[in-house]
This record gives C-alpha cells, structure tokens and sequence, in this order.
C-alpha cells in the first residue's frame, strides 16, 4: 500500500485533542490526509480550538474498564493518547488518567485491532521519582504487555509557538525585568519541537516508525539556566543583568502554594511536581530515534529559530507574570476592605448617620457590603469563580461610586477622593477579567 493510501485510510482517534500537544497533533495527522476525531471533556473548548473537526467526549477518569473503550475504538484505525494530568487535584486524578484507563483501553485496543500511539514523558518508569511519572510508568508497561501494535513517545520538555506548562514557565521567567531569578539552574534539559513531535506522530500513525519505544530529544542537554537565556533571547527581552539564584528550600515553598491553588482550580505551572521532575533533570536517550529513523531531533536553538516571535508573544509573556499577582492584589484589598469595615464598623456607619441615616440602618448596611468586600477578595481566588469575581467588582465599584453620590454627597467635596479610592481596582479587576479569560 502506498503512503498515499496508508495516509487516506488511517482512521485516528486524539485523547486530549485540543490541548497543547493534541492540537498540533490533530492538525499535523488532517494536514497529511487522516481522518481525525478529537476526544476530551469540554466540548465547548474543542469547537473553539478545532472548528470543524470532529468530536466526542471522552473523560478517563470515567473510561476505566474494557467494556468503556469499545464503543469509543471502533470504526478507528490508530488511538493517538495525548491525555495527562501534572498532579493530583480535584478535577484530576493521576492514576486513573495514566494507568487504569490506559491499561482498559490496551485491552480494548489490542481486541480490535487498533494501534496506541502513547505520548508519554521522557523518564516515564515504574520505579521514577515522582508519581506523575511512576503512573505514566504503569500505564506505558500496560501498553507494552497487552500484545497491541503500540509506540511509546517520551518527549522532553516540548517547545512550540504556543505556550503551556514548561513552556509557559519559561517564559513567565524569562519576562522579568532585570533580574532572573531561577531555582534548579544547573538541572539538565533536553528540549523537542512540538511539530517534531507531532510529526513523529503522524509518521507512527502512517506507518512510516516501527513500533517501539522512543525518546524524543535533541541530542545534548543544556543547563535550565542556558535554556532560559536562550528563550529570553528569542523572545527578543534584554539579558538579565543579575541571575538570582533561589535556594531548594524557597522553591518547595513556592511548589506548596501552586499546589494548594491547584485545588482552587489553578493550573499553576511550578507545582511541586514539576519541581521534583526538573530536580531529577528532564532527558532521555535519543539513539533509539535515531537508529530507527536515521534522523536527528532539533536542537533548542534550531527550533528557536523557525518560531516567529514578536509583541504577541512577549506582551503574552508578560500577562501572563502579571496575572498571578493581579489576582493576589484584588483578593487582599477586598479582604482587607471588608475586614476593616468590620472592625471599624461604628466609625463607617457614622458617615451614614451624619447625613441621617438612623444607626441600625447604618451598621446593617456597613455589615452587609463588608461582607461582599469578603466574598469578592475570597472567590476571585477560585479558578472558576475568578471572571465572575471581577465583573462583580466592577459592579460594586461602580454601585460604590453612585451610592456616595446620592447619599454622602459630601464625598465629592474634593471630586479625585472617590475616584482615587475605587477607579485603581476598578481598571484593575477589568483586566484581570480579561487575563482569566484568555487563560
């Protein structure tokens, strides 16, 4: 059968079709005559990031038994598992997303017929240092053993247009200003081109890559400290003047709270897991590819080089530095506003009671919007709340500003004291809204 045909002919179903490596992997398998259907658990979100593709829901958390596949794997030539979670959190679960559903779908698959392409990580194993990787481990051995004409991918740290998880980090770090504050700088990277990627998988699903497992790397690894440098020099940022180093110890600090925002429903990038991976170092061994290719992967500095980079990507950069500490500063003004306007409870209702406010109506009505203060600074903390928290704002804000009109006029004696007061975290929770939503 020619390539041609091999091509038209393949049937694939993407696990995680419209996440950062499945998208390119969707569009690198349409592009080259597949027919292709995405699979994950918002459809909402693939209609926006793959219109005109196919699609179905498939969450597996819930696809744990043989019988949960079946019906999703027939009709497909070639299951492509882009899936995978960093951690343990409320909405994700690392065992059942890397082994018990993946050890389901190799029996499924290996009953029908279909080929597993599985894009795992680079240091995948049994016996790795993190469960993010023991888990992917387990469910890598899972494939092997189910007799099913499966290919193991373990990329390295995957570097593409787009920003996400590693690649999003590095470029929150290399946007500060001045100084490059980095923890783990002698940690060994390996790096791969998410179209290289895409494209060894698109070269699996055709046929053109025996089975087998493969580490996808560049050839050398470079200091984390190097691979910073080099991604502040592409995105066109100055040098840092001073490195600064952060101790382990601040670090681990660092990873515990992103942890704890994970379970808010933040995805933050520096969780302790990523931690202990890098701390283990990110690299593999590329002669496998190489000897069943007769090819070399990219070096960061090549795949540096076919990326465009321009004020997008740097004011996206630096949004994105700016979103976490955004978000804290709206939180804490609202929380201290609100605490304030209870401890300080009798002096803020005597604004209202100058003006003939009878004092029961005053102190009610201070109790009452302090504690909206409170439970606005509590929920933009919440990943899913956030948007709706900062609209909220905006609301009260502007409520706050009419309300002094109407009832304390005498505010506005000097025009700039309430603006002053409320225009600040206004514009601020404006985008802030903005920031949430385009994350």
């Amino acid at each position: 059968m020619t390539k041609e045909k091999r091509q038209s002919a393949a049937r694939v179903l993407v696990l995680g079709g419209y996440g950062f490596i499945g998208t390119a992997v969707v569009r690198a398998l349409r592009s080259s005559g597949c027919e292709v259907c995405a699979a994950g658990r918002d459809d909402q979100l693939a209609a926006r990031v793959l219109p005109g593709v196919d699609f179905v829901r498939a969450d597996l958390r819930h696809l744990q038994a043989v019988s949960d596949w079946q019906d999703k794997l027939v009709g497909f030539d070639t299951v492509v598992n882009c899936a995978g979670v960093l951690q343990d959190s409320p909405d994700d679960d690392l065992s059942a997303v890397h082994h018990s559903a993946v050890a389901a779908m190799a029996q499924a698959a290996e009953q029908l017929g279909v080929g597993v392409v599985q894009v795992s990580a680079v240091g995948a194993a049994k016996t790795a240092a993190t469960e993010f990787l023991r888990s992917k481990g387990r469910g890598d051995a899972e494939l092997i053993q189910s007799g099913a004409k499966v290919w193991i991918l373990r990329p390295g740290l995957v570097i593409g247009q787009g920003a996400y998880g590693g690649t999003g980090l590095l470029r929150m770090l290399a946007a500060i200003p001045w100084v490059q504050p980095l923890a783990l700088g002698q940690a060994p990277v390996q790096s791969v081109a998410l179209a290289d990627l895409a494209q060894v998988v698109e070269a699996a699903v055709v046929g053109d890559l025996p089975p087998g497992e493969y580490d996808l790397v560049e050839d050398n690894a470079q200091t984390l400290k190097e691979v910073v440098a080099e991604t502040r020099n592409w995105l066109g940022f100055a040098p840092a003047r001073v490195t600064l180093p952060v101790p382990a110890w601040l670090a681990k600090i660092v990873g515990r709270v992103a942890d704890q925002l994970g379970r808010l429903g933040w995805r933050a990038p520096l969780r302790s897991t990523a931690l202990q991976v890098l701390e283990q170092g990110i690299s593999g061994d590329p002669l496998p590819y190489r000897r069943a290719t007769g090819q070399v992967l990219q070096p960061l500095g090549q795949i540096y080089a076919g990326l465009s980079a321009g004020q997008e990507q740097r004011l996206a950069a630096r949004m994105a530095l700016m979103m976490p500490l955004s978000v804290a500063v709206l939180s804490l003004f609202w929380l201290l506003s609100g605490l304030v306007g209870l401890w300080q409870i009798g002096s803020a209702a005597a604004v209202l009671t100058d003006v003939g406010w009878p004092q029961w109506a005053a102190m009610s009505s201070v109790a009452l919007w302090s504690l909206v203060d409170l439970s606005l600074g509590a929920a933009i903390l919440w990943r899913r709340w956030a948007a709706s928290a900062c609209l909220a704002m905006v609301a009260v804000s502007v409520f706050y500003l009419a309300a002094s009109t109407v009832f304390v006029p005498s505010l506005w004696a000097d025009p700039l004291g309430p603006l002053v007061k409320v225009l600040p975290t206004l514009v601020l929770a404006l985008i802030t809204h903005q920031l949430v939503q385009s994350r």
